[in-house]
């Protein structure tokens, strides 16, 4: 999953794609409906690649939690962010055994959540495991496949 050109935007609902650099900020588009904005370099903006999610041992990275929701539902949408409270703590327990709960708030788990199934339903979640095994598939299948000799060029008479 590639989380470097996906934004969060505060003051603005879900999730955008970096689009262009301007001179005076970016213009970045909705993943939800498509609509292109700008933003000014006040803004407060959030790269989803440079979030991390509080444990006991440390921070882990956005991406690998987002890996392990993907691992666990196969690639599929996870449980909806409008779940209780208490579902969604047991949900993230799961997915992240050793997440801090006194750092990591409720809020934190929903727009988690909230942002995976967005990218989900963009056909943008994969897992690295999946992405490896096109790998071996597009090279195997190369490997397959008759090499084209090349072919040989005519001279003109000058």
């Amino acid at each position: 999953m590639n989380l470097e050109k996906i934004l969060a935007i505060s003051g603005k609902p879900g999730l955008y794609v970096l689009k262009v650099q301007t001179r005076t900020g970016f213009v970045a588009e909705s993943l939800v409906d498509g609509k292109k904005i700008t933003v000014n370099l006040r803004s407060n903006v959030s790269l989803l690649s440079e979030i991390s999610v509080y444990t006991y041992e440390g921070e882990k990275p956005l991406k690998e939690v987002m890996n392990s929701i993907a691992e666990k539902e196969n690639n599929g949408p996870a449980i909806s962010h409008k779940e209780d409270v208490a579902a969604q703590a047991a949900y993230f327990k799961e997915i992240l055994p050793n997440y801090d709960e006194e750092r990591v708030y409720a809020s934190d788990i929903k727009k988690i959540l909230n942002w995976y199934n967005t990218l989900q339903a963009k056909g943008l979640v994969t897992t690295e495991e999946a992405v490896a095994e096109e790998v071996v598939e597009v090279v195997a299948a190369e490997a397959e496949a008759p090499a084209e000799k090349p072919k040989k060029s005519k001279k003109v008479a000058e």
